[in-house]
């Protein structure tokens, strides 16, 4: 490793659909950054709890367990305020639960490089403020 690498944005992938998961990770990791699965919020959040270093989360909205994407938005912003996260889904954004500060929502499909823009905009906000 050179002086000109950089340390790779951390993103936790949260999506229970196992094949949809393996593309987010694809497109992450050909993106240039580096990718943690979980397949539900449950598991995010004890991933969130042993790590440190996490910098975005990217989940879908409809998942099982005891929350969905939008409800992991609000616990990772009020725990973990630093981390920022993008909620998707095949569905529009539900009207009625806005996103918290620090989150974005992308639909379903995505393309590789609105991820990225995404992923670009939300860490390298000045203030890392809402977008």
């Amino acid at each position: 490793m050179g002086a000109a690498s950089a340390k790779p944005t951390i993103a936790l992938i949260v999506e229970d659909e196992f094949l949809v998961r393996m593309l987010a990770v694809d497109i992450f990791t050909d993106s240039g950054f580096e990718a943690i699965e979980a397949a539900n919020a449950d598991e995010a959040i004890r991933i969130l709890e042993s790590r440190g270093d996490i910098e975005v989360i990217f989940t879908d909205i409809n998942m099982p367990g005891s929350l969905d994407g939008v409800s992991l938005a609000y616990v990772v912003r009020r725990r973990w305020p630093s981390i920022r996260t993008i909620v998707t889904s095949a569905l529009r954004m539900p009207g009625n639960r806005p996103l918290p500060e620090g989150s974005m929502f992308l639909a379903k499909p995505y393309q590789s490089s609105q991820i990225t823009h995404a992923v670009r905009a939300l860490t390298e906000a000045p203030g890392r403020g809402a977008l």
